[in-house]
């Protein structure tokens, strides 16, 4: 007789006795198995709570409500030379970045360092969050791009939270001219025509910040020589590399002795002018 053949596979290993007291698995009062069917419901449900959060962040205005600050002096910003170009990157329009665009930006004969909208969405946020804006003391907020594009965004504007909806909410800006808010007409996001002067108060003190001027001061102590009853109209570069030099500007100061970024340049002035109101 010829010997069966064996048969393939693993063989079974003998179980190995363990104490029972680590081959039991005690399990909680709380601790209850879920039907496949209630995991997925609960699935769902996470994912509306966050896609509902996702749709009240996408609203383009949601107003902060300004106190009445009657005829008290205001704060006006103006970011120049700002990074953001949109350009048709495959089969739709995108805001073009070092970071996701490099390749493309090399094949048309530029150079990826300068395009960095990451500086104006920073500077953007930082002004709409300081407490000059919660108190309304904030009259106007101007952006100005490498392109010469000038565009006003207001004061009680809720910007998106992350990068990738603002660059979103810029494509539709620069192509539709404006943003609208939700169930409203008002124009949260509107390109207005240059010059950015006209729309300046005649009463105010225009100051430009540049690491290169030679005027170091502390933004504290330069804040309080101002006339309590004079708008203050802050320049800032939201630009990668170089400095502003606009015809506009009365005084160019340098508020460090090392290069900051824009929003944190900005930061500094916002908590001087709210040391200097005493806004707490």
């Amino acid at each position: 007789m010829v010997r069966p053949y064996k048969v393939m596979g693993q063989k079974r290993k003998k179980k190995e006795k363990y104490d029972r007291e680590e081959e039991s698995v005690q399990l909680d009062e709380n601790d209850v198995l879920q039907s496949p069917k209630k995991a997925k419901t609960e699935e769902f449900s996470e994912l509306d709570k966050e896609n509902a959060e996702q749709v009240i962040d996408e609203m383009p205005g949601i107003p902060i409500v300004p106190a009445d600050t009657g005829k008290k002096p205001g704060v006006i910003f103006i970011l120049e030379k700002a990074s953001l170009e949109i350009g048709k990157v495959g089969k739709s329009y995108q805001l073009l970045s070092s970071d996701e665009h490099a390749n493309y930006l090399m094949k048309n004969k530029r150079n990826p360092a300068e395009y960095r909208p990451d500086i104006a969405f920073q500077a953007i946020q930082t002004i709409l969050d300081s407490r000059v804006n919660k108190i309304g003391r904030l009259k106007a907020l101007y952006v100005r791009t490498q392109q010469g594009i000038l565009f006003q965004i207001k004061p009680h504007a809720r910007m998106p939270r992350t990068y990738k909806r603002f660059s979103g909410l810029m494509v539709q800006l620069l192509q539709k001219l404006h943003i609208t808010a939700a169930g409203k007409g008002e124009k949260l996001l509107r390109v207005i025509k240059n010059p950015v002067t006209q729309y300046l108060p005649i009463n105010s003190r225009k100051i430009g910040f540049s690491h290169s001027s030679e005027k170091l001061v502390d933004m504290y102590d330069y804040v309080g020589t101002v006339d309590n009853d004079m708008d203050l109209v802050f320049v800032v570069g939201a630009m990668a590399h170089g400095k502003i030099d606009k015809d506009y500007v009365e005084d160019y100061l340098s508020i460090s002795e090392f290069p900051m970024s824009a929003a944190y340049c900005i930061s500094i002035i916002t908590t001087a002018v709210e040391r200097k109101w005493k806004i707490l």
